[in-house]
């Protein structure tokens, strides 16, 4: 067989066969029927769907407003009835007010965007379909062959004009353009406003990481608290002193803490299955192939995978909590952190620090916390720059590999036969089975195509973390640029003028045989070619494409594969109860993949906008349909993961105008084939147009989008000398990497098999599997039990078949990041001292909060204790720590390995205040006042939950509150 096909290959007739078939990959595409067979599938199965959601919705609310359960009072949404069409009419009065209170800005910026573009493309089709269309028939109709008048599709296209009947596509083209900037330029005011509002707003005002910055590239003779003071001393025009920060080295921290959940999976794996049926328990224990590095006992090469992943588990509890309290003796990282009492102060240092390096450092507003890519942040600039060009390279060889399988889907994939014509064999099965293959043909290309597309963000956001990206938002922002430029590449470029260019090439090779090669070149007229491709086959394709995409939106609406796949992994597999709760959260958005799909949406329709007008028709129905349907999956269904404040507008806006510049380009081709010149440069004040807006834009209105404040007022003398003592007594505010306190995970069983794991733990129940003191422990004993903290050193958690709901898991650390940042109390302001609030850190309590006797436990390590920090000396030290030395003396603790270090406690309280009866009475608990890993024991872990003193007008939302009541104690 592969002789015939190399024989095959290598005939003149077989060679000629696959350039026919190379020149025109849409043969199969481009007939009438297609249109309104797609026209039909498209509004048939959307209507369909649309109806199977109304009526699935009452009876599963958990798939379809997961939302409307799990959110608390201050992010509450309107009610939705029961009735048919009852969630029509609360996404239908939702205003942009309500959108950015209660979902947060990034749903509120997502759906101004899709309503942006449903809005020009409304506009552009009423010019399309009253301009365009006309203008094409009227000038091309004497040009119009017989056989050729009932293509219809080919008549509303330009190929039958010419001469001074395209002055109207450079005329549509100016419209296009100038209907676009206007709907921009509309919306970037309405955007600047909302991030305005944004930074105005109470959570803003009251979140840490706004009130702070971020320094990195630190020098390592400046990588402590004095060092960070004087850096930021060269770009602070406010007059105020920060409070510095500096992080300290996790070393593996991350990594242990990251393969333990990883164990703590497969074994809840493995007793969700071993346990499926707790009262007949296989006969046989599951056994498992050790790694090679495992030394112990086997028996036939296996052990058993309970006890050998219990070990595991064990073993990594011990050396986290080993490293975590030996994490204050390790070296200081490059990059540390720098607070202000105010928003305008950080972001008026952040503003002056833009364009400059104090001290080779690079300082920008910080990033919140949980929105931060720890590991990346030490890297250096040499490193990045290296991966950054690596990452580069993989990006393009990535892009470049798949436009051959892509040009190759479209060739023979989508049509069979056209395989066959090249391999005999093959077109006699194919005759032979013919409804086999058809099936084959109808879902292999689709299925690859779409499999790839999944992939596809997934590989671009390793890539980003690998290339260096340290915060998430900027993470998306690059995988929508990266999914964007391949998406337009690929798709539209190289799959849209691969039929055109490799026309061309065979003219030029057919008529070389008997001219010269430049003589060819000039006959094979490469725009000529090029326009007729165009505007004969590949718009139609394009246009059958854009209505196709509305089953997408329907799709989405319907929640079709969660259900399936909820219900097969419920009755064909066995899942933990780890994934039952997590189930039933709500699902996160992926922003960068349906922003990508958004922008090639338009692109495509751009460049095809005055070569075949109807695609502007198609295009404004599919947002007209997804402007109202993501609204309702916004409000109701998916989540937020990382809100980011709306700082992916800039990253739209971009491509938009460039879509809008290659789509210039597309016209000047179709101009030049068959106008004149004089067309082309009638195009070209489009370009400087077009860029000179994107500079108005970021001159108008970035920097008010990205600064709350540029020109703080200097501070006044009473705040030269350092923060103030309200800041001091309250603690000092400090960033810490997640790992340092992360609750580890307790291996969850399902409740009915509690009586069935006292045989597979061979005992070893309860508190006597116990890795351990807990981290930063400086007392040998356990803390004092908080009310509804979970019991800690379980050997496994039992959870009750009616608790397998996220509703009573979403304030714990180990599920907190499911929900996304408004759903979840669980945060890091609320759960780690010191660290900044979170955009949505102002909570109603949760309707379970009473629940304590019945709220599952689970989480392994007890709050860490806080990590000392030394008294910084009089001498040689910056004059703003030397002022406030006599603040710190009498409460700062001293450790011989601590360098450089502030200690900054409050001043006075219960059990600290030398005038409080209180202050002695846990003078005397014993004769060593040391840990046993040397520690020094502190009054802290004596003190109730209320020993903090509480100032009048302290909201629980307030920056202030937090400072004081989750910061260093």
């Amino acid at each position: 067989m592969a002789n015939t096909i190399l024989s095959r290959q290598d005939s003149p007739e077989a060679g000629d066969q696959l350039l026919r078939l190379f020149a025109n990959p849409f043969q199969s595409q481009i007939q009438i029927n297609a249109f309104w067979a797609s026209l039909a599938l498209s509004l048939g199965v959307s209507a369909a769907l649309a109806l199977l959601f109304s009526l699935l919705r009452p009876r599963h609310s958990l798939v379809y407003a997961p939302r409307m359960k799990y959110a608390d009072s201050a992010h509450a949404l309107p009610p939705i009835g029961r009735g048919l069409f009852g969630w029509v009419k609360p996404v239908w009065s939702a205003r942009e007010e309500l959108i950015v209170e209660k979902l947060g800005l990034d749903a509120a910026l997502f759906l101004r965007f899709t309503r942006m573009l449903r809005n020009i493309f409304v506009v552009l089709a009423v010019i399309g379909v009253g301009i365009m269309i006309p203008v094409n028939v009227t000038t091309g109709v004497s040009s119009i062959r017989p056989q050729d008048k009932s293509a219809v599709f080919a008549v509303m296209t330009p190929l039958y004009t010419f001469g001074q009947g395209l002055w109207a596509q450079v005329v549509v083209a100016y419209a296009i353009d100038l209907v676009v900037i206007y709907f921009i330029w509309h919306n970037y005011r309405k955007v600047q406003a909302l991030r305005r509002k944004y930074f105005s707003s109470s959570e803003y005002q009251g979140s840490l990481s706004a009130r702070s910055v971020l320094l990195r590239h630190i020098p390592s003779n400046l990588r402590n608290e004095e060092g960070i003071l004087r850096i930021t001393e060269e770009v602070n025009p406010t007059g105020a002193l920060p409070i510095p920060i500096a992080i300290r080295n996790v070393k593996d921290i991350p990594e242990l803490v990251e393969k333990h959940e990883e164990t703590v999976r497969k074994l809840e794996s493995i007793l969700a299955k071993y346990l499926k049926n707790p009262d007949r328990l296989p006969a046989q224990r599951p056994m498992m192939k050790p790694p090679k590095t495992y030394k112990g006992p086997t028996t036939g090469g296996k052990v058993d995978a309970v006890d050998y992943y219990r070990k595991q588990i064990e073993i990594l509890e011990q050396n986290i909590n080993g490293m975590r309290s030996q994490v204050n003796g390790q070296d200081i990282m490059p990059f540390g952190f720098a607070s202000w009492d105010h928003v305008a102060q950080a972001h008026t240092v952040a503003y002056a620090a833009r364009k400059k390096s104090p001290q080779g450092t690079k300082i920008r507003i910080a990033p919140r916390p949980n929105d931060i890519i720890w590991q990346n942040m030490p890297l250096s600039r040499s490193t990045l720059r290296n991966k950054a060009f690596m990452n580069a390279v993989w990006v393009t060889v990535l892009t470049i590999f798949w436009t051959p399988i892509n040009a190759c889907l479209a060739v023979f994939l989508s049509n069979l036969s056209n395989l066959g014509s090249l391999w005999p064999s093959f077109e006699r099965q194919l005759n032979e089975n013919r409804a086999f293959w058809s099936i084959v043909q109808g879902i292999a290309a689709p299925a690859i195509t779409s499999t790839v597309y999944l992939l596809l963000p997934i590989i671009f956001r390793r890539l980003q973390v690998r290339a260096g990206d340290v915060t998430k938002t900027a993470r998306e922002r690059h995988v929508l640029r990266n999914l964007f430029n391949f998406f337009l590449l690929n798709n539209l470029l190289i799959f849209s003028l691969f039929s055109a260019i490799w026309q061309f090439v065979t003219t030029v090779i057919n008529d070389s045989n008997s001219e010269g090669v430049w003589q060819a070149l000039q006959k094979g007229d490469f725009f000529v070619t090029v326009a007729t491709s165009l505007c004969q086959s590949v718009s139609t394709f394009w246009v059958n494409w854009i209505l196709q995409r509305n089953l997408g939106a329907a799709i989405d609406l319907a929640q079709l594969w969660t259900l399936f796949y909820q219900w097969f992994a419920k009755t064909f597999l066995a899942p933990t109860p780890r994934q039952y709760i997590e189930w039933t959260a709500p699902t996160q958005f992926q922003y960068a993949s349906y922003y990508n799909y958004f922008l090639f949406y338009t692109a495509v329709s751009l460049c095809f906008a005055t070569l075949q007008p109807i695609i502007l028709v198609c295009t404004a129905i599919y947002f007209v349909m997804d402007s109202v349907l993501k609204k309702y999956l916004l409000m109701y269904v998916f989540v937020t993961k990382t809100e980011s404040g709306g700082q992916m507008w800039r990253t739209l806006i971009n491509r938009v105008i460039f879509s809008c510049i290659v789509a210039d380009v597309i016209i000047g081709i179709v101009v030049k084939a068959r106008g004149s010149w004089g067309m082309v440069f009638a195009l070209l004040p489009l370009l400087v147009v077009l860029v000179g807006f994107k500079w108005y834009c970021m001159k108008t209105f970035d920097p008010d989008m990205d600064y709350y404040q540029r020109n703080a007022k200097l501070a006044d003398d009473s705040s030269e000398l350092g923060p103030s003592s309200k800041s001091v007594n309250r603690a000092a505010a400090r960033f810490m990497h997640p790992v340092l306190d992360k609750k580890l995970m307790t291996p969850m069983v399902a409740a009915k098999a509690r009586h069935a794991v006292q045989q597979i733990y061979a005992g070893r129940l309860g508190s006597e599997i116990d890795s351990g003191p807990p981290a930063f422990s400086d007392i040998p004993m356990q803390p004092l039990k908080q009310a509804g903290d979970p019991p800690q050193h379980q050997a496994f958690e039992a959870v009750p078949e009616g608790q397998l709901d996220y509703a009573f898991y979403k304030n714990r650390s180990d599920f907190g990041n499911v929900g996304g940042d408004r759903l979840s109390r669980y945060d890091m302001i609320t759960s780690r001292p010191g660290t900044p609030a979170s955009f949505g850190a102002s909570r109603a309590p949760s309707p379970y909060t009473d629940l304590k006797s019945a709220s599952p436990y689970g989480s392994r390590s007890a709050s860490p204790a806080p990590i000392y920090r030394k008294e910084v000396g009089t001498k040689s030290s910056h004059p703003a720590l030397r002022s406030q030395h006599s603040r710190y003396s009498s409460l700062a603790q001293i450790e011989s390995n601590d360098d450089g270090d502030i200690s900054m406690y409050p001043t006075h309280g219960p059990y600290t205040d030398p005038n409080d009866d209180r202050a002695n009475l846990l003078t005397d608990v014993g004769p060593d006042l040391h840990t046993p890993n040397g520690q020094f024991m502190t009054m802290d872990r004596w003190r109730t939950p209320g020993a903090t003193p509480h100032t009048p007008g302290d909201d629980p939302g307030s920056y202030d509150y937090f400072r004081s009541h989750g910061g260093l104690r």
